[in-house]
């Protein structure tokens, strides 16, 4: 199947005489013929549902069409995109470890890696995304054990260079983990270019109707856990009666553990109507997402015609710095978020934005409403004057998520706005 059959068919396929819609399996527990079976369920010696904090089929069903997706070996929900991330993280790192991220990602990340994992006895180190592999090299160290990026930063709009960090990661024998939010398998798929674990929040254009928060993480199954950096897959896990991930799991041993041990440990499972509100989403991701681009790369060309803007962050643009990028890794669209700065203060960027009439000014991004938010004063508040810089965040920034609104009442929303200043 194609992508856009597959956000319709892929993980459910009903037999005859079954709901033709997904089912909501609202049920925290399941029924069993005997206790030897059970046993097996908890020995992972037979494939099928335990308990809800782990896996129910709804949520099932969806993991599996976002591995398909994706073109993983196998995926794990989350209640959100930070447990996804987080999740994804301490399945590989524990203390004493370090990880490699870029700099220029999402600033609840950068929270997660700098403040939280660093309690944990994580460190992160922050790198340049456009520095040369060689500069890169200087952040390795022995203890390192992931590299991280975004495949469009949120909210610099920049494009992350996958196969570059690939080669870098895999050099030092550690895997490439890629937030894949903005771009989602629609137009960007990071597995073929060498990514080995994608994430997403699916909150965002996954979802779409901003009605539920969830995550996922996908697990290509390409990366080679046995070179003895990871002893947590290949050797035993007493809490599994000495099971070894790579033993009994093969390619999918990254996201079986992290179902198993870390979904198990830390409950931040997903509900199964979470999961169908989801799945609602997915089936129409291919015709929204297209539509989101589409209005996007005219506003952005609007807006970097306006004399009070100083700078547009849209890759479509022609004197983009990462126009080339996206035509290798975007070509189908680089999603409908644009980041602008306006000339002047702080104040003019929040005048524009409080002047808006139909885009709602919200602590969201990639709804089908158009949105609009300024980073400096909410998602991006914690962060220090360097790590604003770093992230490519000018006081004047403003985040604009386009929606599927008609392009003239958009365009007509922008101009009266820009007017007010």
């Amino acid at each position: 199947m194609n992508i856009e059959t597959k956000c319709l068919h892929a993980g459910y396929e009903p037999k005859n005489g079954e709901t033709n819609v997904l089912p909501i399996y609202q049920s925290t527990t399941y029924r069993y013929d005997s206790s030897e079976h059970i046993g097996k369920l908890f020995d992972l010696s037979v494939d099928g549902h335990m308990y809800s904090r782990i896996s129910n089929p709804t949520v099932g069903a969806v993991e599996e069409k976002i591995a398909a997706l994706e073109g993983g070996v196998g995926a794990l929900c989350t209640t959100s995109g930070q447990a996804a991330v987080m999740i994804g993280i301490l399945n590989i790192l524990h203390a004493g470890d370090h990880i490699v991220s870029a700099a220029t990602i999402y600033g609840g990340s950068i929270n997660l890696f700098a403040v939280t994992l660093k309690k944990l006895g994580i460190e992160c180190t922050f790198v340049d995304q456009e520095a040369s592999e060689e500069e890169i090299q200087k952040a390795f160290k022995d203890n390192t054990k992931a590299v991280f990026g975004e495949t469009i930063a949120n909210p610099a709009i920049s494009v992350f260079d996958i196969e570059k960090f690939a080669r870098i990661a895999h050099k030092n024998d550690v895997p490439l983990i890629v937030d894949n939010t903005f771009a989602t398998p629609i137009l960007c798929r990071p597995f073929e270019f060498g990514a080995d674990i994608v994430i997403h929040s699916t909150t965002k254009y996954m979802d779409g109707h901003a009605v539920q928060l969830g995550g996922v993480i996908v697990d290509s199954g390409n990366f080679d856990w046995t070179s003895g950096k990871f002893p947590e897959f290949t050797e035993p896990d007493e809490s599994y009666h000495g099971l070894v991930y790579t033993e009994s799991f093969g390619k999918a041993a990254y996201i079986t553990k992290a179902r198993v041990q870390l979904m198990r440990d830390i409950g931040a499972y997903p509900s199964a109507n979470s999961a169908f509100l989801l799945n609602l989403g997915l089936e129409t991701l291919a015709v929204r997402v297209e539509k989101h681009c589409r209005n996007a790369e005219i506003v952005a060309e609007y807006l970097s015609k306006s004399e009070k803007v100083e700078f547009v962050n849209y890759p479509t643009l022609k004197d983009n710095r990462y126009n080339e990028l996206a035509k290798k890794y975007l070509p189908k669209g680089c999603s409908g978020v644009i980041s602008f700065s306006i000339k002047g203060s702080r104040e003019n960027a929040a005048k524009f934005i409080d002047s808006l009439k139909l885009a709602s000014n919200v602590v969201h991004v990639a709804d089908i409403r158009t949105c609009v938010l300024h980073p400096a004063s909410s998602t991006h508040r914690q962060l220090s004057d360097d790590q604003l810089v770093a992230a490519g965040i000018t006081p004047g920034l403003v985040r604009l998520s386009v929606g599927l609104e008609n392009i003239e009442d958009i365009i007509k929303d922008v101009e009266q706005a820009l007017y007010a200043i």
